[in-house]
Parts: C-alpha cells; structure tokens; sequence
C-alpha cells in the first residue's frame, strides 16, 4: 500500500483481478500496454512516477475511482473507466471496491512476475 506495508493476496483474487482485467481493462491495456497512449504504461515505473504514485494498491483503486492525468492534476473520468464515470462506461456499473482491488492486486502481480514485459507493448513483447 502506500505506507509500504505488503498487502497479501490470494491466488483466488488475483485469478478474479486477471479475470476483471481482461473483462474491463484488456482492450486498452492488454500486456499492461496503454493503446492510447504508448507513452504511459502499466509498468512499475510508469506507475511509481505517476503523480500521485499508482505503484500500490490503494493508488490504483483510487485511480479507478478517479481517474486524473499523469500529473494528477487534472480529472479525466470522462475518458477513462472508472466507478466515477459508470454512466458514461456501463461495465463499470456493477464494480465492486472489492474488484477494484483485485483487479490492481493483478496488475501488481504481474509487474512482479514479469517486470521486463509487462507494460512494454510490442517492443518487449
């Protein structure tokens, strides 16, 4: 989390995160590649300098709440899924903070299971 405090997770939700992820996040961050925008990934790095940090837990379930620009200041919810922003993306609607969770302990699963691949796109891939 961001205090820095491992957070455990089962197999159980990481296979729910990875089944959330490709339900809801793939079509624009398949191989935590950003389509949209190649210059920000999914990866550790990009996540540790994003603004505020989104490399933890509670970063990432914040950023699905409410989604900002690379810098943070800026609320961009209208153009990014989000719980904020589910009548405009109808697949979040029934999103749990559970989900959420989930689906970001998946996405710092992977960054631990492949750090070299994971968020790189074709380059790596």
């Amino acid at each position: 989390n961001e205090a820095g405090k491992m957070v455990e997770m089962s197999n159980e939700e990481i296979v729910k995160g990875l089944r959330l992820f490709n339900a809801k996040c793939s079509q624009c961050h398949k191989g935590g590649y950003t389509k949209t925008d190649p210059n920000v990934s999914l990866g550790a790095e990009d996540l540790e300098l994003a603004t505020p940090p989104r490399d933890n837990l509670d970063g990432i379930i914040d950023y699905l709440n409410n989604p900002t620009t690379y810098d943070g200041e800026i609320e961009i919810a209208e153009f990014h899924p989000s719980t904020k922003s589910a009548d405009v993306f109808p697949y979040m609607r029934n999103v749990s903070q559970d989900d959420l969770r989930n689906m970001a302990g998946y996405i710092l699963y992977e960054i631990n299971q492949r750090p070299d691949t994971w968020g790189c796109g074709k380059v790596c891939n």
